[in-house]
């Protein structure tokens, strides 16, 4: 790769760092220039401690951290080419919308830092431009996000940082900012790396994303991959599948409970569980099915209304299945309570996983 192509590019080869009380261990990932990569896991899974290892905030035990094709390891932060936004904002109450954006551009270069003009677009584009001379004080949480964002953009980083840069928004806000973030990361070209534990945020914004579980790297790959395809108990549970079953495998069967399903391929030798999305479990009426594999009976045991869809709990083959039902299919199967249905599940669908780091 041609040294111009790798401007953006990111590369964690192998990081440790070992804290009183936590190790962050063997983490390993790469980011495309462009991309818009994520940390996905739960808090205290090491998420920050990754990112602010990335921008030279915090020393690390071993490993190797490129930026642009260049080993960052031992340069201090400000050559490497990174920005940060933190969840907190950290603006400067004193100065003005404008002075805040413009306070990194003093100290850089003028043919490296973001030019004045495509500053003012960006202000335009994000619908702060009129707030340029008030003071932050003044300002909402979304209208904080915005100035932090382009804080950190006008400095012109190859890789912009965000530590759960919307967790402290209200939903409609969120909303607006996840819109956003998307717009600004093809807009300017930059890298986008954020941290979240929110798998909604997941889902709508990252393109690939790397799971953490206790200062590990569970799984890497494509965001709509990791939720259809999770490779571990906790990539599964954390992706929200509702249904995960200890299991034994026989080639491409899979024998849980009183029952026997047919998977696509045949199990990896680590499985231990199957998992298998309350979405991609149909209901039918009573017994009847459409004659393909995948397919069983069981008892209605409640119903809980989750707004677009309800979740149906069903007792069968000896296990306690969830399935998630349209408003549309529930009103004409009539899933009660105490009634028997049938269920079918497409082959695709039951994902061998394992225990788990």
């Amino acid at each position: 790769m041609e040294k111009r192509d790798m401007k953006g590019r990111v590369a964690v080869c192998d990081l440790s760092i070992r804290l009183p009380g936590f190790r962050l261990e063997h983490i390993s990932f790469s980011i495309e220039p462009g991309e818009f990569f994520l940390l996905l896991g739960p808090t205290g899974a090491g998420k920050t401690l990754t990112l602010e290892a990335l921008a030279g905030l915090v020393p690390i035990n071993t490993g190797t951290l490129h930026v642009n094709g260049q080993n960052v390891t031992r340069l201090p932060p400000e050559a490497r080419s990174v920005g940060i936004v933190y969840q907190d904002y950290a603006l400067f109450p004193h100065l003005s919308v404008m002075e805040n954006i413009c306070y990194g551009v003093r100290y850089r270069k003028p043919e490296v830092r973001m030019p004045r003009k495509q500053i003012n677009e960006l202000m335009s584009q994000v619908g702060i431009a009129h707030l340029a001379n008030r003071s932050i004080v003044t300002l909402s949480g979304g209208e904080k996000q915005r100035v932090a964002l382009l804080r950190a953009l006008a400095v012109n980083p190859s890789v912009l940082l965000l530590d759960e840069p919307l967790s402290a928004l209200d939903p409609g806000f969120r909303e607006d900012l996840q819109q956003l973030l998307k717009a600004l990361c093809r807009a300017t070209g930059t890298t986008f790396l954020m941290v979240t534990h929110d798998v909604d945020e997941a889902r709508f914004l990252g393109e690939r994303a790397a799971v953490l579980h206790d200062g590990r790297i569970e799984q890497t790959g494509p965001v709509a991959w990791l939720f259809q395809k999770p490779s571990t108990v906790f990539v599964a549970r954390f992706t929200g599948v509702r249904n995960i079953f200890p299991a034994v495998f026989d080639g491409d069967r899979a024998i849980l409970g009183g029952c026997e399903l047919m998977m696509e391929a045949p199990a990896p030798a680590s499985a231990a569980h199957v998992a298998v999305r309350s979405e991609n479990v149909r209901l039918t009426n009573g017994t009847t099915g459409s004659g393909g594999v995948n397919q069983m009976t069981g008892r209605v045991t409640g119903l809980t209304h989750m707004g677009p869809y309800v979740e149906a709990m069903i007792q069968a083959g000896g296990l306690p299945w969830r399935s998630a039902v349209s408003l549309e299919a529930f009103a004409r199967i009539n899933p009660a309570p105490g009634r028997t249905v049938g269920m079918e599940i497409l082959p695709e669908a039951v994902v061998p996983i394992s225990s788990g780091t």
